[in-house]
């Protein structure tokens, strides 16, 4: 186990401690002037910037991703960026989408290229879109002339205004972070800020779902955590915060709530791993964490936003963008631990780790079968993996029909579960790919513990 690694129990231990803090906290994801509750069904898309530990995944564009059920996300355009801001700092930050009310979208997003947040900006990025395949008459927005930052913006249909509101974190006149408000009826010009929410201490990241039952909620991160605040109207400095804060170890940001088949799921970003958490019933304000086995989110993907989209610009997106060329295999019992190899050995470490691209794979017929499946290094393309001693190691093809052998599995149904995947030894039968104590081998499987140690998720 590398020194970097944080064993797994511990991390479910606390998990299950912050799920089990009740929270007060109802709300839906705006699309214009409706609530996500009208879209369940419906394909999402996930707008974000990368980032992972070391810098080597770091870019400052829009990247997509998109899925069918809002848990299981896949990269387009191979994780590269669609479109990057060309003025200002000449990087994003924090991109957001809004469906518009004609039903076409607006792409906002902060003004920031790396991390260097005592930079001043009164701008935000802006992009039109008819179908989010193509980003049309790109501007810097200015809106505000306060010596400060203008983070995280995000956007909703104020109907009894009959306009746009745009909300973003500022440090205004009482020394703070506050979330700030300007009107709009084409993000081209703005009407002057105004303080929309400000409970007397520092907050950043507001998000905004409206007319929930009559009710509008918004959320924002708070002393490095998730608050919820509420109002009957939308009305500047009408909120008042209902709830305490949910965190994990360590401290989380930028919320997203998102509903799929008839549950709602709250997400938020944890330096780079994000933690979703679930409930049927906003009203209760309980949440109970999500299993990380259900969700996968985009390599490297940082502060993200959420939103349903029309069958349709989904299908055209994947057509446009393309599916990864590589996959990423997630471990059944470890769910916070991808395949990688390291110093050329097989293994399982938590997300998220650098050099990222050990973790990618391209999944090829089999060097000994066609139909069975061999493992290339996408970063070391000439290494497969292949069992050695019955441990699993990256090395280079030398064309010899034992190093087929050795690099050729079976694909099967998962042996803890079936909806997942196992890979049965071509030239050892009886033994299954699995980890122990972390790095991977092939072993024979016969108790429930080896059968889960066996089973991995092939996504991307």
């Amino acid at each position: 186990m590398s020194a970097s690694a944080t064993p797994l129990p511990s991390r479910r231990l606390f998990l299950g401690m912050a799920a089990a803090m009740p929270l007060s906290m109802t709300g839906a994801l705006t699309i214009g002037s409706q609530s996500a509750a009208a879209a369940t069904g419906s394909p999402f898309v996930m707008g974000y910037f990368t980032w992972s530990p070391n810098g080597r995944g770091d870019d400052y564009g829009l990247h997509l991703a998109v899925s069918t059920d809002a848990l299981q996300w896949m990269p387009l355009n191979q994780n590269n960026p669609v479109v990057t801001p060309t003025g200002g700092t000449g990087g994003l930050r924090d991109p957001f989408i809004l469906p518009k009310q004609d039903g076409s979208y607006v792409v906002m997003a902060t003004d920031l290229k790396g991390t260097n947040w005592n930079l001043q900006s009164q701008y935000i990025h802006v992009w039109d879109s008819a179908d989010l395949r193509s980003f049309d008459n790109y501007r810097l927005l200015k809106l505000h002339s306060m010596a400060t930052h203008t983070w995280a913006p995000e956007a909703f249909w104020d109907a009894s205004r009959g306009q746009y509101a745009i909300i973003y974190s500022s440090v205004n006149s009482s020394g703070h972070n506050v979330i700030m408000v300007n009107y709009t009826t084409d993000f081209k010009t703005v009407t002057s800020p105004q303080v929309f929410f400000d409970p007397g201490y520092d907050i950043i990241d507001g998000s905004l779902a409206m007319n929930v039952n009559g009710v509008n909620y918004l959320y924002f991160k708070a002393r490095n955590s998730l608050v919820g605040a509420r109002s009957t109207s939308l009305d500047p400095g009408s909120f008042r915060v209902f709830t305490s804060g949910l965190a994990p170890q360590g401290g989380i940001e930028a919320p997203i709530l998102a509903q799929a088949s008839g549950t709602w799921y709250l997400w938020g970003d944890a330096n780079g791993l994000f933690y979703a958490w679930q409930t049927i019933d906003l009203s209760t304000g309980t949440w109970t964490a999500t299993d990380r086995r259900t969700y996968t989110q985009p390599l490297n993907s940082k502060h993200a936003t959420i939103q349903p989209i029309p069958q349709t610009v989904h299908d055209n997106m994947v057509a446009k963008w393309g599916k990864p060329a590589w996959n990423r295999l997630k471990s059944y019992n470890f769910p916070d631990r991808y395949w990688r190899h390291a110093d050329y050995i097989g293994r399982i470490d938590p997300y998220p780790f650098d050099p990222y691209t050990d973790s990618q794979w391209k999944l090829v017929p089999g060097l000994a079968d066609s139909s069975g499946v061999s493992f290339q290094s996408v970063n070391n393309p000439t290494r497969y993996l292949r069992h050695s001693y019955y441990q699993l190691r990256l090395d280079v093809n030398d064309g010899t029909t034992t190093f087929a052998k050795d690099a050729t599995f079976y694909k099967t149904a998962g042996l803890a579960d079936a909806s997942w995947s196992s890979f049965r030894s071509y030239n050892y039968p009886d033994r299954y790919i699995r980890h122990y104590d972390y790095v991977l081998r092939i072993d024979p499987i016969s108790t429930a513990a080896a059968r889960a140690d066996a089973t991995f998720s092939v996504w991307y």
